[in-house]
């Protein structure tokens, strides 16, 4: 039995296969078909049937990642997306929080609303914050709502709808109005995609949903025939932002939540990775293409958050923490007005790609400020399946960067890459420090094609003293798919005082979220013995705007005081202090539905290499040591407890590790590096 983890990102789309029982893995890579993502899925997994001679029925598993729905939400390539809401609430999504992008900068504006003000239409009713129906449906303006938007030939619609959290009777029964007169539209309900209190957000999600929804089907239509096309005979999963496993028509529902998916891969993977190999807290390093993605590990937990911005855009639904910035390999160098060296966020992706890949690409990126270094080979990639153009990168440089500077090649290379890592730290930083956690307690877990690249700098920045490269670092979040479970996450709002009075309704809401928990966990065929599900309550202090999440067990009345108790802990640890006189407000109540999935083990290394150099490559290592002469080693040649020192370059199929002097790196029995810079 086999199973097989793919992520699709912005340049080259991952393949892992692991077999079941034994652990061991393969690395695959293709370059990625942003035209139609499932081209490159298709290709990379009947490549890695053939090249392990494999039938398709030994096939048992395959786990996705995908960035389709961020993508399509950051080019506005969404559906033609209407919304339906209570009357007067129409502008909700324009007024929002009323705060603006950049406090100190007026040319930085917010994102157009995604359905566009004139496809916004109003109806009368009204349900009180209670649930009851303070004004029934208008159904005739339902109607007249649905017909103005087919005679505009609107693709999506949301439904929101004041308090429908509480009541979902009026979104529903609009749902069935308008599927009569719309019935091919993509239709979501806010009571379904975010069942929970404060509009603004609620609509956002919703709205979001909506947008991506018709697109995202035409994907995973795409993806459905490749697979099936490939002979692969198991239905696909799909990994969703809270780092669990979807099935493809949860993802149809609710594509929402899919916006962080290849990334919380990763994460869930290094989190597995870290506890296994003694490292529980990490910060994970993830540098692709487009983007670096980190995140915070500790105690061998990830850091999640309920909500947080896509392309600008509130998105409230459970996603593991990551912090996204775009700077990645790919990432265009640009002067500013002042003549001063910019890096990124503008990347050029797959396509054209680099000016050393030969695409066609004719703007630096920091890939090519890398082959011109010697830092990235500049003969080949890929174990030699990509050739590299080395001389267009360092003539790009030099005309469109280095003369313009005044500088040498070598300098303009290096200065971009140290604004690059000058951005990286700020956003681990931003996870990290700046919410309290000493950075000299955690380890630096870099993966992604360019993130080996970047560690050493990076790690020495923040002050963190250890690095830790995986094996095929490149292909960490495909791996990652391989090692979490099926979940999906059920929320309802209820907003009342803690008290032994109202202790009773409480359980009787994480009684309901539980049916419901089982339901969906039957639509998926998990059986019975394969079943968990983790309990939750956002509470605050009396008076406070903002809520701090609270793991729940024992659901009975002895819970009321174990929770007490770990509000106020979980309250002191997110804001420094605590105030046990004052009285608590439980907001939400969740709980996540859990399908365990058989996975196979992470395997110690089994190498027979000879722990020798392939050959030697000049490198440049700055102003301070020049051009040295550096031994350049295939990862598959270094067995467990090997050693190297530094300056010397490790070459893998998905990514390149560069050893700075004055540096040793080892290899543990997983087959990790270790790089210690203290």
């Amino acid at each position: 039995m086999y199973r097989i983890g793919v992520d699709v990102g912005g340049t080259f789309t991952d393949l892992v296969l692991v077999h079941g029982e034994s652990g061991r893995t393969i690395f695959h890579k293709v370059p990625s078909t942003p035209h139609d993502p499932s081209e490159a899925i298709h290709r990379g997994v009947v490549e890695l049937m053939a090249d392990n001679r494999l039938d398709p029925a030994q096939i048992r598993h395959i786990g996705h990642g995908t960035t389709v729905a961020t993508n399509l939400v950051i080019e506005r390539k969404g559906a033609r997306c209407a919304l339906i809401t209570t009357r007067g609430f129409r502008d909700i999504l324009d007024i929002g929080r009323q705060t603006r992008p950049h406090n100190f900068d007026y040319g930085v504006r917010k994102p157009e609303p995604l359905a566009p003000r004139r496809w916004r239409k109003e109806v009368r009713e009204r349900i009180e914050a209670s649930g009851a129906v303070l004004e029934p449906l208008n159904e005739d303006d339902v109607r007249r709502a649905a017909e103005e938007l087919k005679a505009d030939g609107v693709e999506s619609i949301a439904i929101c709808y004041l308090h429908a959290y509480r009541n979902h009777t009026h979104e529903q029964r609009t749902r069935d109005i308008v599927r009569e007169i719309l019935p091919d539209a993509y239709i979501c309900l806010s009571s379904e995609v975010l069942p929970e209190f404060r509009e603004y957000e609620r609509f956002s999600t919703t709205v979001l949903n909506a947008k991506v929804g018709p697109r995202m089907e035409s994907y995973l239509a795409n993806f459905l025939a490749r697979i099936k096309e490939a002979g692969v005979p198991q239905e696909p999963y799909t990994i969703h932002s809270n780092g669990g496993l979807m099935s493809v028509e949860a993802v149809r529902r609710f594509p929402v939540k899919t916006c962080l998916s290849g990334p919380a891969a990763g994460v869930v993977g290094a989190a597995t990775m870290g506890r296994v190999i003694g490292y529980p807290n990490l910060v994970t390093f993830d540098v692709g293409g487009t983007s670096t993605d980190v995140s915070l590990i500790a105690n061998g937990q990830a850091m999640f958050s309920a909500s947080r911005n896509v392309a600008g855009y509130p998105v409230k639904t459970p996603m593991v923490d990551i912090h996204v910035i775009g700077a990645g390999g790919g990432s265009l160098t640009w002067m500013d007005d002042a003549g001063s060296l910019k890096v990124g966020p503008e990347s050029a992706g797959a396509v054209p790609g680099p000016v050393g890949y030969g695409r066609g690409g004719q703007q630096p990126t920091i890939t090519d400020a890398q082959i011109s270094l010697h830092r990235l080979n500049p003969e080949s990639v890929l174990d030699g399946k990509m050739p590299i153009y080395a001389d267009a990168a360092k003539q790009a440089l030099r005309t469109q960067v280095a003369d313009k500077l005044g500088l040498s090649v070598e300098a303009a290379a290096e200065g971009i890459i140290r604004i690059a890592n000058a951005n990286m730290s700020r956003a681990i930083r931003a996870v990290s420090t700046e919410r309290g956690h000493d950075l000299s307690n955690f380890a630096l877990m870099a993966f992604g094609g360019a993130g080996p690249l970047h560690a050493l700098g990076v790690a020495r920045e923040c002050g963190i003293p250890t690095v830790i490269v995986p094996q095929e670092p490149g292909n960490m979040c495909a791996r990652g798919i391989l090692l979490t479970d099926i979940s999906f996450d059920f929320v309802v709002s209820d907003i009342s005082l803690v008290s032994a009075e109202t202790w009773p309704r409480v359980l009787a809401r994480f009684d309901e979220l539980k049916g419901a928990a089982a339901a969906w966990l039957d639509e998926e065929q998990v059986p019975d013995a394969q079943r968990r599900y983790v309990s939750q309550i956002d509470a605050r202090y009396v008076g406070q705007n903002f809520e701090v999440q609270v793991p729940v067990e024992g659901l009975d009345e002895a819970a009321l005081t174990r929770f007490t108790a770990d509000f106020h802990e979980a309250h002191r640890r997110e804001y420094g202090y605590d105030v046990p006189s004052r009285p608590i407000e439980i907001i939400n109540c969740r709980m996540k539905a859990v399908g365990t999935i058989a996975k196979a083990p992470l395997a110690p290394l089994d190498a027979t290499g000879d722990n020798q150099p392939r050959g030697h490559r000049d490198i440049w290592f700055g102003d301070g040591h020049g051009w040295l002469s550096s031994p350049v080693y295939h990862r598959s040649s270094l067995t467990p407890g090997a050693r190297v020192d530094g300056p010397a370059v490790i070459e893998e199929m998905s990514s390149t590790t560069v050893l700075e002097p004055g540096h040793a790196m080892t290899v543990d029995a997983y087959g990790n590096l270790i790089i210690n810079l203290a």
